[in-house]
């Protein structure tokens, strides 16, 4: 056989070496799989789809049978049409809805809204029946036009009953994404588009934390049922309330407070 020369010899070494050092730093540069750069393995079908734009199954009235007329199906949309009110009284309000098919407890809750310039709404869960209305019993995250509401309606007497200060004034735990007067959402982080536009919600609850989102940023959390939870409860709005927030399961409410209303893409998912 015939002996290869020098220089293919280490031309060979070279090149197998190269190569070595190829496949080394591939290997360093490759990205650790943490819980960060893990693939999503989240599927639809964790979701629990509660309007889909098509039909009202498992929505009625508060305390009621059926779904209250202005509560209408309009271009995809759940839709509060305040063209069907039977009374001129502003603010009458009353005509709250539940999804009533299902209660849940440890949740994760997604949904699109809007309303107009002046409105006022929310997002209620845990809530039980048998009460005057939601407000007094469930949690609320608050949806309202943070700009222009204070402008359009008279708020002095009441936040005087409650004690705010500049009562003639929307106050924090009365503006979009706070839980209503008990937390109010973080302003710095606060991305709230203007009445008339679409806006996202998400709000997650277990025992540990429950977080209020909005628009893709976090704005408040707080933890349920703790020593801080029970003073707010127990010295503010609520203290004449004893059932407010006690209980762990419960429907998902919208409330009407009789402004037109759009809610699109209502979701949740069990935690």
């Amino acid at each position: 056989m015939k002996k290869p020369s020098n220089s293919n010899y280490n031309m060979k070494t070279f090149l197998l070496n190269a190569l070595i050092v190829l496949v080394f730093c591939s290997c360093q540069t490759e990205p650790q799989k943490t819980s960060e750069t893990q693939p999503n393995k989240e599927t639809e079908s964790e979701w629990i789809t509660l309007f889909d734009g098509t039909s009202t199954k498992g929505w009625r009235a508060y305390n009621g049978k059926s779904l209250p007329p202005q509560w209408v199906i309009k271009d995809g949309m759940l839709t509060f049409d305040d063209e069907q009110k039977k009374s001129d009284a502003e603010h009458e309000g009353g005509k709250d809805i539940i999804y009533a098919a299902e209660e849940f407890d440890n949740f994760e809750l997604y949904l699109e809204w809007k309303i107009p310039k002046g409105g006022n709404s929310g997002i209620f869960y845990h809530v039980k029946e048998g009460y005057d209305g939601p407000p007094s019993v469930a949690p609320e995250y608050q949806l309202i036009d943070d700009e222009n509401y204070a402008k359009m309606h008279d708020l002095t007497a009441y936040n005087k009953s409650v004690g705010f200060e500049n009562p003639q004034d929307l106050h924090p735990l009365q503006q979009t994404a706070s839980d209503y007067a008990m937390t109010p959402a973080d302003p710095a982080q606060k991305v709230l588009h203007p009445a008339g536009e679409w806006n996202s919600t998400r709000i997650l609850f277990t025992p540990e934390k429950a977080e209020h989102w909005l628009n893709g940023k976090k704005v408040l959390s707080f933890v349920p049922w703790s020593e801080e939870w029970n003073a707010k409860k127990n010295s503010g709005k609520w203290e004449g309330s004893p059932d407010y927030g006690k209980f762990k399961t419960g429907y998902i409410g919208l409330q009407d407070h009789d402004s037109p209303l759009w809610f699109k893409n209502i979701k949740v998912k069990k935690l």
